[in-house]
């Protein structure tokens, strides 16, 4: 018989998150443990083929095997680019002090 682990499925959209509580057999995959927590069926946009996923913040394999309270976080494609957004930002801030 295998021992019991508790691990988290977490999901995020702009505007709703999702944190799935599971309880699974040990020496199961990150992918087996999101396939068990039903947010497949939840979330239609997420697709394991494309988006990455990590245990804590730290991207992982769908084969890596999981161990007790490891929370899976599975992540979307950023919308833009982060380094873009406060290049434009900062060249908006130098307009304005020029103008004054």
């Amino acid at each position: 018989m295998s021992e019991k682990i508790m691990i988290e499925v977490s999901y995020a959209l702009p505007d709703k998150q999702i944190i799935i509580p599971v309880l699974v057999n040990e020496g199961i995959s990150v992918k087996e443990g999101i396939e068990l927590s039903g947010v497949l069926t939840k979330f239609e946009g997420i697709d394991l083929s494309s988006n990455l996923v990590g245990i804590f913040g730290k991207l992982t394999t769908l084969d890596k095997t999981l161990r007790n309270l490891d929370r899976i976080e599975i992540y979307r494609p950023l919308a833009a680019d982060p380094k873009e957004i406060r290049r434009k930002r900062a060249a908006k801030g130098k307009e304005m002090k020029k103008g004054n």
